[in-house]
């Protein structure tokens, strides 16, 4: 069978009337983009739980305004609401606690799945999802957008970089969206209890991220570029460097690049 003969079933929102309230589902044809729809609805008071997952988004972002392309009803992109009652300090967690979910979800299908920090899903050196994690200041206080693009059953063309991956390239197989994105969301929804517990998200994400441990290059805006061996993350999250001067801490909010230095 060619790839364009592979059927690539329809996301189907009776499949998700089960998840664990307060999850609730909302199926759209095309979007420019998932974080723009749940934002307003953000902002027009919808209580959190709230998740719309398009078949096609047309104009995607990622962290720092790179795009995220993926072909019609080959992803699965999706947006979550979410209003953490949670001290401000632990918001920097969101992003991780995502991709520790996403991990976790992945893990029995792609054992060799692993964490880059701070918001990229990977198998190898290959980006299978990103995360982009908005706050949003609305009249019931701030909220956040967790926006989700997952890479399922792209073929290697279909791929907007060599860098990326599917869970097709992976498993050389093609996957019903509808089972696995209840699945991620009922990961998510069974984990998000550890914002109230940092240093044990700590622990769990930092035991699958591969950036702990590497040398890297972290690239700061400006165009300065700090080298040093990744030593653990520090109790909101951020990367604390070993360097030839001493130690560096690197926050998500701070940072271009994080690469594997070469």
């Amino acid at each position: 069978m060619s790839d364009d003969a592979v059927p690539r079933p329809a996301l189907d929102p009776e499949h998700f009337v089960s998840l664990p309230r307060p999850l609730r589902v909302e199926v759209v044809d095309e979007t420019t983009s998932t974080n723009a729809l749940v934002v307003a609805r953000a902002k027009a008071g919808e209580p959190e739980g709230l998740v719309i997952v398009t078949e096609h988004q047309t104009a995607g972002r990622g962290r720092l305004d790179r795009v995220w392309e993926a072909p019609r009803g080959a992803s699965l992109t999706f947006s979550i609401l979410l209003r953490p009652d949670v001290a401000p300090a632990s918001w920097t967690w969101i992003p991780l606690l995502t991709g520790y979910a996403l991990q976790a979800a992945l893990a029995d299908r792609v054992p060799e799945v692993t964490l880059k920090w701070p918001n990229d899903v990977m198998v190898g050196e290959h980006k299978l999802a990103g995360i982009l994690v908005e706050r949003v200041e609305t009249d019931l206080g701030p909220a956040a957008v967790i926006g989700i693009g997952l890479n399922v059953n792209q073929t290697r063309d279909e791929l907007p970089t060599e860098i990326a991956t599917s869970l097709r390239i992976e498993l050389e197989e093609t996957f019903d969206r509808n089972p696995l994105l209840a699945q991620v969301l009922g990961s998510f929804r069974a984990l998000l209890p550890l914002l109230d517990q940092p240093e044990v998200l700590r622990a769990a994400y930092t035991d699958v991220c591969a950036t702990v441990g590497r040398t890297v290059d972290v690239h700061l805006p400006g165009g300065e570029t700090v080298r040093g061996e990744v030593l653990d993350l520090d109790q909101y999250g951020a990367l604390v460097l070993s360097t030839g001067d001493g130690t560096f801490t690197a926050h998500a909010g701070d940072v271009v690049h994080v690469r594997a230095a070469e």
